[in-house]
């Protein structure tokens, strides 16, 4: 009998095993968990994205060969890269894990793709205030305005790059060859999948018995916050690889195949995203300045035009980008910093889209309008007009709910596919 119990738990093991580390996550849930982790590391200390952790990086690289004056945040204390590290070796974790980590070499002509790919998603993120994360995501769930503009640029950048693509397709057969795959054993990527998974926890243990403070967003913080920042983008990693959750997908399939799955599932993930970011503001636990970027107008479209543009050509959006790097595949190595370096470099001359401080005193200071002009557009934080934090919310779960019916309804007509 207890021989039988025990075969019992073994194999129930084998199933719970199944489905947390080798099963593809229904991007509906995926979604969910996104939104959740999102609001908890707000809460926690920040928000998230996938900009500030490759540009901190070209940036060390920039000063490191004399060409930036001024050392950037160590990468291990400054929240952004922390987040890259983590977001990087969770997604490593769960590809390990899955069985799915192999060292992805793509064809030649993809290799030059991902440099121009990557230095146009550095470009379009700082002049859209973000990546798909920052510019987008994040922004409508910190109900910043600028987020439909991105929004609206994504758009615009995915179908034209779906249409270079058909092009290319039927004129250019140069560089199709090189591709291959260098598989690892399945034993030996469970082993380095726990290796990656020790280090994150004695990581996080690390920063938690730190005394010491690091600058960050707001001012002077102590280090043993960044533990937790650790571990929640860890989390956001793994969730992303588990259900190969990419948000430029939402904005090419529908154009491409039809499918709207992942644009429906994103839809949600900022519905629920929106109303506990929206809670967390009103009530005074994170700062309404956190994630508004003053590129509302032509910089947060153009921005997302390119963006979209380099995103499609990647095969990976920002946070993408990221969860690729972790399970093998060399294009987006090859991506990440080219997009760090179209970033850094664009930001020298683009000045504006983020004030954090600037726009902190002018909420502190209670300034009646919701408006103050950037270079690149407008600051909009939409609880500060007309519409309040009710009426935001309502506005932005309208959205979501008309792009769920566009989408659904371009499904089942095809009308906005694309003819190759």
């Amino acid at each position: 009998m207890g021989e039988k119990r025990e075969c019992v738990v073994e194999q129930q093991a084998k199933e719970l095993y199944k489905v947390l580390c080798r099963d593809k996550w229904d991007p509906y849930i995926t979604g969910v968990l996104i939104a959740f982790l999102s609001v908890i590391i707000a809460a926690w200390y920040t928000s998230w994205g996938a900009t500030g952790p490759v540009q901190n990086w070209a940036t060390w690289a920039l000063y490191g060969v004399g060409l930036e004056e001024h050392a950037p945040g160590h990468p291990l204390f400054h929240t952004a890269s922390v987040v890259g590290i983590a977001f990087i070796a969770g997604a490593f974790v769960s590809a390990c894990l899955g069985g799915n980590f192999a060292f992805r070499i793509p064809p030649r002509l993809e290799m030059i793709k991902a440099v121009i790919a990557g230095s146009l998603m550095g470009i379009g993120a700082i002049l859209g205030g973000g990546c798909n994360v920052g510019g987008f995501y994040n922004a409508l769930g910190n109900l910043s305005a600028h987020g439909f503009a991105m929004w609206a640029g994504l758009i615009i950048g995915a179908i034209l790059a779906l249409k270079y693509t058909y092009w290319e397709m039927e004129n250019i057969s140069w560089g199709q060859g090189g591709a291959k795959t260098i598989s690892v054993a399945p034993s030996l990527q469970i082993v380095l999948g726990l290796m990656a998974l020790a280090g994150l926890i004695v990581g996080a243990y690390a920063y938690a018995g730190s005394e010491e403070e690091f600058w960050g967003h707001t001012g002077w913080t102590p280090v043993e916050t960044l533990g937790g920042v650790l571990l929640l983008a860890a989390a956001l990693g793994y969730v992303f690889q588990r259900g190969r959750w990419c948000m430029i997908q939402a904005f090419r399939e529908p154009h491409m195949t039809g499918d709207c799955k992942m644009a429906k599932s994103v839809a949600l993930s900022i519905v629920l995203l929106v109303m506990g970011i929206a809670a967390l503001k009103a009530g005074g636990l994170v700062d309404p300045a956190h994630y508004l970027r003053g590129v509302f107008g032509w910089g947060g479209v153009l921005g997302g035009v390119i963006f979209g543009f380099g995103a499609v050509l990647a095969g990976g959006c920002g946070t993408g980008t990221l969860w690729r790097v972790g399970e093998g595949q060399i294009k987006l190595w090859i991506v990440v910093p080219f997009f760090g370096l179209g970033a850094a470099l664009t930001s020298k001359f683009v000045h504006g889209p983020l004030d954090l401080e600037g726009m902190t005193a002018w909420f502190q200071a209670g300034q009646p309008l919701p408006f103050h002009e950037g270079i690149l557009g407008s600051f909009i934080y939409l609880p500060f007009t007309f519409l309040g934090y009710g009426g935001s919310i309502a506005l932005i779960f309208a959205a979501m709910a008309a792009w769920w019916l566009a989408v659904a309804w371009n499904e089942k007509t095809q009308k906005g596919v694309l003819d190759m």
